[in-house]
């Protein structure tokens, strides 16, 4: 067998041991047919009392292979998706059936299907280490299990524990899980086996509960037991608010709500329907593509360029002590890389260090970590404003104010300690990366590392290649984000880069329906609705008029009339100019905060504003993904983007794109490309040229292409488990 090995003991206790040639175990086609001819020799051997399922890796076993899930999907399928579903039901079938009783003698991580495998065993023994987290996280990749886990969460833990797991996601550790009922001990490691084998030793029934003839399903009389019915009501209710754009929680809903009525193998089946309609759905393959492969491709390196030696930095300087330059310190220093912080005196730096330790004061408080090792943390930051201490530095991330003439200095000035072969990064998040490496001497060594905040809690970062920076700069400032445990996404330099310039489509599309009499909450509702965290108004409040009409500023300086202004633009410079609200530092813009109560809008706004009579929510949505979707078309086009999973990471986790549509680029591609073309040409008509398909993206449609090719679905060779 491939994946595990089979060892039968004197004692007649069966040691099953999973060992994938892998980093992970995980459920694919060769994990199945081992354990299906493993249970078979189980249950054939009469020499065979008993057996523990265990594994030779550091974790127990993950979910399903996400690769071979994505790349099967524009073949498979509903009864293909069922038929998948129904072998791994069965293979756990088997297990119950086979006339043995099974522990799972659980030494790290298990989630997914391998969680459900769990299960599916009579007991399950884990491991006392707070990083031997069990859950069933498939909503989380717009799926659910698959193989009688919702079904036998639902049994064993109870509708209410099952719903709470099952539709947040979340994993537990070994304390929760002993209190919920999903394991049935907790042990050290060094007894884990052992455990194992006692309860093995005490001649346990090998039957389930629901093969006992007579069993009857735990909710039997369905919605007539009022305590259930109000559980699922509170639940059905939760997932409204959503705005069903993932389909997963429902499907979840449902399967529990008829499997805890069913006979269990009715159940089941029922489950695996779901499953397949589930794994069938573009949403699923549109999370799994970006919030997994991509993002784990991304990396490992998917762009870092080749022929270069691995680069890692001992010692950073970051210019500029502000909120985005003390969480940049921050993150480096919790790397344990040594960080010199400076800014214009050293009271001001010292502001920025004192961030950190708010920040691991507060994990200290929470037992999350030990105050040597935030001690240790802090001890790396020093807080300066001479920047002669950036001798011996790899690598500067500066994040002064985004100033050209103030960042040409800042320049200048590191310029003339840092040895020759370091690294300069500006965290700019418009300023042309190319435009600022005119002040330096090595512009070949300039690059643009754009940090999201807050630093210590965003993910991504953005990598603007300047039109002099180097490949081994790249590969540099690629391996020092690897260091930092962040996701990168490689763009070209252009105005507003990427995130910023897509970003910006969204808060004008907002500020335009504004003007042309939408009432502000629908405008917030809808934006929310279809997937959005916040809406643009609020966003606006928060970023200040200043800065996306100092943009627009500076654009129509540079390009004159060759510049078409945004939409939202004639909304903004009122509401700056003529009302004279422009952002929540000033008091409000289109929101109030009245103290000690929540923010409200403002209630000007109807007077400023008119609303019109009737409005459309689903054209509002629609907007909202266009405007956006077709803005990184035409970064792709213009080469200011390299690839559509660089557009789909930077989408979801710069601004918060909603992740059930995988990204701007898996958007366009779900609704197909020559059905986006024809209604974009409808928008354009409607409300203006910024919805208007260039030549080159109705040339794409035509030809029937799409933006992903099935080798791009999966960016790497690794198998990537759940």
């Amino acid at each position: 067998m491939e994946t595990m090995r089979l060892d039968v003991a004197g004692d007649g206790i069966a040691i099953l041991t999973l060992d994938a040639d892998a980093p992970m175990n995980v459920v694919n086609d060769a994990f199945i047919a081992d354990m299906e001819e493993a249970t078979a020799r189980i249950a054939g051997d009469d020499a065979i009392k008993g057996v523990v399922v265990t594994s030779a890796k550091k974790t127990f076993m993950a979910g399903a292979d996400l690769k071979q899930l994505v790349n099967g999907f524009e073949t498979l399928s509903v009864d293909d998706a069922y038929a998948f579903s129904k072998r791994a039901t069965d293979m756990h079938r088997a297990i119950e059936h086979s006339g043995k009783p099974w522990v799972a003698a659980i030494n790290g991580l298990a989630l997914g299907g391998g969680f459900e495998l769990a299960l599916a065993c009579h007991r399950r023994v884990l491991v006392d280490d707070p990083k031997a987290q069990v859950g069933l996280p498939e909503v989380n990749v717009g799926l659910l299990p698959g193989s009688g886990g919702v079904v036998r969460l639902g049994i064993i833990a109870g509708m209410k524990t099952a719903l709470d797991l099952l539709l947040s996601g979340r994993s537990v550790g070994p304390a929760e899980a002993l209190k919920l009922g999903i394991v049935d001990e907790v042990v050290p490691a060094d007894r884990l086996v052992d455990a194992a084998r006692a309860w093995l030793a005490t001649g346990p029934d090998a039957v389930k509960p629901w093969d006992v003839k007579g069993w009857v399903p735990p909710q039997k009389k369905g919605l007539t037991v009022p305590e259930d019915s109000a559980a699922y009501m509170m639940a059905a209710g939760g997932l409204a608010k959503s705005g069903y754009n993932q389909p997963a929680p429902l499907a979840i809903l449902n399967a529990l709500f008829h499997g805890l009525q069913m006979p269990f193998d009715k159940a089941l089946t029922v489950e695996g329907k779901y499953f397949a309609k589930l794994l069938t759905n573009p949403v699923s393959r549109n999370i799994i593509r970006t919030t997994f492969i991509s993002k784990l491709a991304a990396e490992k390196g998917a762009r870092r360029p080749e022929g270069f030696a691995r680069f890692e930095a001992r010692k950073v300087g970051v210019l500029g002590a502000g909120m985005m330059g003390a969480g940049i310190a921050h993150v480096s220093a919790n790397a344990g890389i040594e960080v010199v912080l400076i800014d214009r005196d050293v009271a001001t730096a010292e502001k920025g260090k004192a961030y950190s330790a708010k920040v691991l004061g507060k994990l200290v408080e929470k037992g999350k970590l030990a105050q040597d090792k935030a001690d240790a943390v802090l001890a790396r930051i020093t807080p300066t404003d001479d920047f002669a201490l950036l001798e011996g530095c790899d690598l500067v991330v500066e994040a002064v104010f985004e100033d050209t003439a103030i960042k040409a200095e800042t320049t200048r000035k590191a310029e003339a300690v840092l040895p020759t072969g370091a690294i300069y990064a500006s965290n700019t998040s418009t300023l042309p990366i190319s435009q600022l490496a005119q002040a330096s001497q090595r512009p070949d060594q300039f690059i643009g590392l754009h940090f999201f905040s807050p630093v210590d809690r965003m993910g991504l970062v953005e990598v603007i290649m300047g039109k002099q920076t180097s490949k081994e700069t790249l590969a540099k400032g690629l391996d020092f984000i690897a260091q930092l445990r962040k996701t990168p996404i490689v763009v070209n330099d252009s105005r507003g880069f990427y995130t910023s310039r897509v970003f910006q489509t969204l808060i004008h599309e907002g500020a335009a329906m504004l003007g042309e009499g939408v009432p502000p909450a629908v405008i917030e509702n809808a934006a929310k609705a279809v997937g959005m965290p916040v809406g643009p108004l609020a966003l606006l409040d928060e970023l200040t008029l200043d800065l996306p009409l100092k943009i627009v500023d500076q654009a129509i300086a540079e390009e004159g009339d060759a510049y078409t202004p945004p939409a939202g633009v004639a909304v903004m410079r009122r509401m700056k100019d003529e009302i004279g609200r422009s952002s929540r530092k000033t008091g409000g813009a289109f929101y109030e905060y009245p103290e000690g109560g929540k923010k409200h809008l403002w209630k000007g706004l109807g007077e400023h504003f008119p609303v019109k009579d009737s409005w459309d929510v689903e054209e509002l949505k629609t907007r909202y993904l266009y405007a956006q979707a077709m803005e990184t078309a035409r970064c792709l086009e213009e080469n200011v983007l390299e690839t559509p999973q660089d557009a789909d990471l930077g989408a979801i986790y710069g601004w918060g794109f909603p992740a059930w549509t995988g990204g701007t680029i898996s958007y366009i591609d779900t609704v197909g490309l020559a059905a986006f073309v024809q209604e974009s040409d409808r928008l354009a008509q409607l409300y203006g040229p910024r919805f208007l398909p260039s030549a080159w993206l109705r040339d794409k449609a035509a030809r029937g292409e799409a933006f992903y090719t099935p080798a791009q679905a999966s960016a790497i060779k690794e198998t990537v488990p759940a």
